[in-house]
């Protein structure tokens, strides 16, 4: 696990860029994990940067939130619980066709777009 913040913080620009990757290649619900991930390490790094601790191996982007008393902007807190709630399907789908079939083209560039402007605002809170 990343010791430094600012290594979490490279974490999550490379796993940015592969949501991006996998939103080109058309794998379009892996895409949105990816973009759940690199919000994951992003808010993490201001974890440990605030907190001065180790933050803990959790997936829950609500939860880190909280942990470290940060309050985005009402639509960005609204995108951060959707995202949150596609964490696990994405992780541990049910089948692959019905999960194929709720992350689409168009649904998974709005993450990606939205997953963009959260990781910039995420690091301007450092």
């Amino acid at each position: 696990m990343a010791r430094d913040p600012e290594e979490w913080f490279l974490q999550a620009v490379y796993d940015l860029e592969t949501t991006e990757y996998m939103f080109k290649g058309g794998r379009y619900f892996y895409s949105v994990f990816m973009g759940h991930l690199a919000i994951e390490k992003a808010l993490k790094g201001l974890y440990q940067k605030r907190l001065q601790e180790t933050p803990p191996k959790a997936h829950n982007l609500v939860y880190l939130l909280n942990k470290i008393d940060l309050k985005p902007p009402e639509f960005q807190a609204k995108f951060l619980i959707k995202l949150n709630e596609a964490s696990v399907p994405t992780r541990y789908p049910e089948t692959l066709e019905l999960l194929k079939r709720g992350y689409s083209q168009a649904i998974s560039e709005d993450i990606l777009f939205k997953s963009k402007e959260i990781l910039e605002w995420i690091k301007s809170q450092r």
